[in-house]
């Protein structure tokens, strides 16, 4: 295999790449207005791609709003995310929650109905 990465399918792109870019700190990588590749420079091999799910590419009936995804994302620190978060006015799902296994979780929505955890170790 040469590259994996997973897309979002939205009708709001660039809303929905800029949602990953303040939360996150990702960077557009590629940007085609259609179609976005987003990067961490801390994950230089790990890649986000936010697509248009109305765009002549997508076959008829994979447009409609996928479901049983949940994009998790590993952080240094979930309180500094959910401030982001709060900041961005994003659709907070679950605030910042000690899981028994270890981890500190707050789950939002991205623009485009996407779930994600932001999570951390507990320390």
């Amino acid at each position: 295999m040469d590259r994996a990465f997973t897309n979002i399918l939205t009708k709001q792109v660039s809303a929905t790449a800029q949602f990953y870019e303040d939360l996150l700190g990702m960077r557009r990588i590629g940007d085609f207005g259609w179609f976005v590749v987003l990067s961490h420079e801390d994950m230089p091999g790990f890649e986000l791609g936010v697509l248009d799910q109305n765009h002549d590419t997508i076959p008829d009936g994979v447009s409609a709003n996928a479901s049983g995804i949940v994009l998790t994302f590993v952080v240094g620190s979930v309180e500094d995310a959910h401030d982001r978060a709060v900041d961005m006015k994003a659709e907070i799902i679950q605030e910042p929650t000690d899981l028994p296994y270890g981890q500190r979780r707050l789950m939002l929505r991205d623009p485009a109905g996407s779930v994600v955890d932001v999570s951390a170790p507990i320390r």
